[in-house]
């Protein structure tokens, strides 16, 4: 079986978001940039097929020389081989189009994605993706088994979860409960190492009309100053909530 995981560079949450130019613009200044949490479940996932069913496993990204790092730490969890779409990723059918472009020439059997990513939240390109190569689609997915061409998926649904039996060509929007956090893989020396050998191959974007474009970021107002109000107050508190806080 060969595995196509799709990572987006994003930043880490921890990271304090800033605008340029009007806030027509990300500044990165400063930003930890890491793997989307969503596709860092699938990579896992994608190494338990590899070390208990011999898959291969590859990632791809679309981005500028700046997300390399990123695919190096993919390459230093353990996947074999990494590939780098060489144009910005700003417009989810336009991202869509070019990994469905990498999948048609890589002969793949699965692509595990995230559902979606933690800065843009689209949540649109596995579903695209799945219809411009005419595979099958599960998303919300929190377990995935292969047996041959066969797979047995679940997903989260409102109140519930559902079992899903399908067939490869297959793409997973994946999220945690497709592995646990304790799983997460933390890339150890040798892996890191072993890394630096492993092929990055960039490859140049295929035409794609971006069908949507950022015209201004705007941060969430600041949080109000917290008032605090003695247990033994109850009459305070009422009387805040009533007349200020008007929640009552």
């Amino acid at each position: 079986m060969k595995i196509l995981v799709c990572i987006s560079h994003v930043p880490d949450t921890t990271s304090k978001i800033n605008f340029t130019d009007g806030d027509t613009k990300f500044d990165t200044t400063g930003v930890q940039f890491v793997i989307n949490p969503n596709d860092e479940f699938g990579l896992t996932r994608a190494m338990w097929f590899k070390e208990k069913q011999g898959a291969t496993v590859d990632v791809v990204n679309v981005g500028g020389p700046e997300t390399e790092p990123t695919l190096r730490k993919a390459l230093a969890i353990g996947a074999d081989s990494a590939i780098r779409v060489n144009t910005p990723a700003t417009d989810g059918f336009a991202v869509a189009k070019q990994l469905a472009n990498v999948f048609k020439d890589g002969g793949y059997d699965l692509v595990i994605a995230g559902r979606e990513s933690i800065d843009y939240n689209g949540a649109m390109v596995p579903g695209m993706l799945a219809e411009l190569i005419d595979a099958n689609f599960v998303t919300n997915c929190i377990s995935l088994e292969v047996d041959g061409t066969n797979a047995k998926a679940v997903r989260e649904i409102d109140g519930g979860k559902e079992t899903v039996s399908t067939t490869l060509p297959l793409v997973i929007g994946g999220q945690k409960g497709l592995v646990e956090e304790s799983d997460l893989r933390i890339p150890n020396m040798r892996g890191i190492m072993q890394a630096r050998q492993k092929p990055l191959n960039v490859v140049e974007p295929v035409d794609a009309t971006k069908e949507t474009s950022s015209v201004r970021f705007e941060k969430p107002e600041p949080k109000g100053a917290v008032t605090l109000v003695s247990p033994d107050n109850l009459d305070e508190l009422v009387n805040l909530l009533h007349n200020e806080a008007k929640v009552i």
